[in-house]
């Protein structure tokens, strides 16, 4: 398998781009997006340490970070591949990369033994690998992703950063456009984002970990889809809770016989269901 658009832009939204070589959080040596000396290629340490002075100059250093980038997304992707053996759907292999472009633990992490070993609740060891601290918020959209397909990325705005000349970052300088990125690296334009509510991803999220018994009939469905309308009608609003409790049933059922249909469940990723 290889990254999706969507996933490509995820991850360079959370790296950023930078044409000087800085210092990361642990103190290593990175360049362009999130390049480093163990991916293989140029060390940032090698190169000069000066910001780009000139438009062209800053130009021409985000073109040779995206070409390098591809280079290494790669290698990573190989990774995954090698070490997951159980089938992935897009947007759970797109989170996976996203992880083991960060921290290089593909091979190493509980994460992918629990996904090996069948476990429903493997998206959990996302959350095994929190160091630095500041690491959490995309260790969280990286569960999240794998788990609902919500791609937290736009592509709208990539930020690139300055440095002090001396490996330090500074601020973004400017943005630049998803698009470019993707056209750079011979990639299709990621399709529109299509934010999905909370409450529905958490239904599909539940039915997909904690799948009913197939013996459910859609006769009982059908009953409970009937009584809830009811029960929302009524003037009580005791019942009309209880409505809400019955609908919500409905909906994991539902969700559940999606998950069962791939066909469906592409048409729902594709949506960011």
């Amino acid at each position: 398998m290889r990254t999706s658009s969507q996933g490509v832009l995820e991850i360079c939204e959370h790296e950023g781009i930078v044409p000087a070589p800085y210092l990361d959080s642990v103190g290593v040596w990175t360049w362009g997006v999130g390049h480093t000396a163990a991916a293989g290629g140029p060390d940032p340490q090698e190169k000069s340490r000066a910001m780009p002075s000139t438009d062209a100059a800053i130009n021409a250093e985000l073109i040779a970070a995206v070409k390098q980038f591809a280079v290494d997304l790669k290698s990573y992707e190989d990774g995954v591949n090698q070490a997951v053996r159980v089938p992935l759907e897009q947007h759970e292999f797109d989170a996976l990369v996203s992880f083991h472009f960060n921290t290089g633990g593909i091979h190493r992490a509980n994460l992918t033994k629990s996904l090996n070993a069948g476990d429903p609740d493997a998206s959990g060891g996302f959350m095994g690998w929190l160091k630095p601290p500041e690491i959490k918020g995309r260790r969280t959209a990286e569960m999240r992703l794998f788990e609902t397909g919500d791609y937290d990325a736009n592509g709208t705005a990539i930020p690139v950063w300055g440095t002090d000349g001396k490996g330090k970052l500074t601020k973004p300088i400017r943005n630049v456009d998803g698009g470019w990125i993707l056209e750079q690296m011979g990639m299709a334009a990621a399709p529109k984002k299509v934010k999905v509510p909370g409450a529905a991803r958490a239904v599909i999220v539940d039915a997909d970990k904690h799948p009913v018994k197939s013996t459910t009939n859609w006769a009982v469905v059908t009953g409970m889809l009937t009584a809830g309308w009811q029960a929302w009608q009524s003037a009580d609003p005791m019942v009309q809770v209880a409505s809400i409790g019955l609908i919500a049933v409905l909906l994991y059922i539902f969700a559940e016989r999606i998950r069962k249909s791939k066909l469906a469940k592409q048409a729902m990723n594709a949506l960011g269901l």
